[in-house]
């Protein structure tokens, strides 16, 4: 699995509400161990994430699913 698959799969489920606007993304660590590929590859997909304005992070908060516009 690549990291645009991983970022495309945690889109959708953004999208679909499965991780509600708002809400607090799991940590890069259960998104690796979910779709079982090395923590970088989890932290690439979350960078893409945040160019496609999918999620935004707050330091030392974690990351969080955007709200929709």
């Amino acid at each position: 699995m690549t990291y645009r698959q991983i970022a495309d799969g945690t889109a959708a489920k953004a999208a679909t509400g499965e991780y509600p606007p708002e809400s607090r993304m799991p940590p890069y660590s259960q998104l690796s161990a979910l779709y079982r590929v090395s923590i970088a590859s989890a932290q690439r997909a979350g960078r893409l994430l945040h160019v496609k304005g999918v999620v935004h992070g707050e330091p030392g908060k974690g990351v969080f699913v955007k709200g929709h516009t």
